[in-house]
């Protein structure tokens, strides 16, 4: 993204705030294709290990405390879960919550039928503008992720690296998964540069997601 001002700095983080300020709610669960919604608005979705923090961001981003459920349970997410912000034909946007991976009691056969899902979803889904990975801060990218950032890689799907939980590392450790992240990205041909350290709990980057979304519905 270009530099910007602090005055465009903060109108784009105001633009983020009245985006999400639209009523959210549950819309479906599909576990195949032939459910899903109309592609008639722009869409983002989410991805990440089990328990990495996905329904914990997605309460946080819309200030909706039981808009997805979370659990203690890894892997409870088993189906494409679609959730819709604002109506059709007023900048809505879709968000939907992609299945926890990376969980080693999940059945090979559910997880074959998980990834069959993804990928059709992920090349077959016209109006999908950038999928969020989430990434536990206190661990780092693990093969899992990186499987799935292939897998986007692959389908040539846009993606953005969400470091989970941050509020837990100081801010020398912060700096430095950061950085280890960025290194590590920078061989993947989908992956956007930018990375946003966030804290579902504290409220640490929330904003700035709100913000790269809106971009995505309105345009830079």
């Amino acid at each position: 993204m270009d530099v910007l001002t602090e005055e465009e700095k903060a109108a784009r983080l105001e633009r983020g705030r009245l985006l999400f300020a639209k009523h959210a709610e549950f819309l479906l669960g599909v576990v195949a294709l032939k459910h899903l919604p109309e592609a008639d608005m722009v869409e983002v979705s989410f991805a990440g290990r089990s328990n990495v923090g996905k329904s914990s961001l997605l309460n946080a981003l819309t200030d909706q405390k039981g808009l997805a459920r979370t659990s203690n349970t890894p892997g409870r997410t088993q189906e494409v879960n679609f959730f819709s912000l604002g109506k059709k034909g007023e900048d809505g946007l879709y968000l939907s919550d992609l299945p926890g991976y990376g969980y080693a009691k999940v059945s090979r056969s559910l997880v074959k039928e998980w990834t069959k899902l993804l990928k059709s979803y992920l090349r077959g889904r016209p109006n999908l503008r950038r999928a969020f990975v989430l990434v536990d801060s206190r661990h780092g990218i693990k093969e899992s992720d990186r499987e799935i950032m292939s897998m986007m890689d692959e389908c040539a799907v846009s993606y953005q690296i969400i470091l989970t939980k941050v509020d837990k590392l100081k801010k020398s450790e912060q700096e430095k998964i950061l950085q280890k992240t960025k290194a590590e990205i920078a061989k993947n041909v989908a992956a956007h540069p930018d990375i946003i350290p966030t804290s579902s709990a504290k409220g640490d980057g929330i904003a700035e997601l709100r913000a790269a979304i809106a971009d995505l519905v309105y345009g830079n």
